[in-house]
């Protein structure tokens, strides 16, 4: 069903913007610092495919664009692979990086039931392809692109508002 109310959305985009993976924030995921998620995703990429080297360099790197920029040169990369893995090692990443900054996590929670879009006109795998100043972009079937990292952040979201379960004793 196609949606055309801009109240039914919620848009983001550049690495200033918190819900972004590029946004700068720490948080640890099994004893390893990342400065954002970006750099969680790049990591993940080359340990999957076993470069080791790419992945030290992924961590010395504090600039998302760099790390990302190292991902592309991960060895043994495999598309196929990576199709299978890549929203999975988002979501752990962004709900690492929400649980661990409480006001992030506030932040994230405050948007309500509105749909999270990546409004990045450059990226069709992670956003939609389009700017939120476009007009196509109040139409999901004009979308050009996927929005997986809109997608992940909608279910760190909702795995934010569970309650705690009931401790056993």
């Amino acid at each position: 069903m196609d949606n055309n109310k801009q109240d039914q959305f919620y848009f983001f985009f550049r690495s200033t913007h918190p819900l972004s993976n590029w946004y700068l924030r720490d948080f640890v995921v099994k004893g390893i610092k990342f400065n954002c998620n970006e750099q969680f995703l790049m990591f993940c990429k080359a340990k999957l495919f076993g470069d080791e080297e790419i992945a030290a360099k992924i961590l010395l790197a504090t600039d998302p664009k760099d790390q990302k920029a190292l991902g592309r040169l991960v060895k043994g990369f495999k598309g196929e692979i990576w199709v299978t893995k890549r929203e999975q090692y988002d979501y752990i990443g962004a709900l690492h990086k929400f649980q661990q900054n409480p006001d992030l996590a506030e932040f994230l929670l405050a948007t309500g039931d509105l749909e999270l879009v990546e409004a990045s006109p450059y990226d069709r795998i992670w956003g939609v392809g389009l700017d939120a100043q476009s007009p196509a972009i109040l139409h999901r079937r004009l979308w050009r692109g996927l929005n997986l990292h809109g997608k992940q952040t909608q279910r760190v979201r909702d795995t934010l508002r569970q309650p705690f379960p009931e401790p056993v004793l």
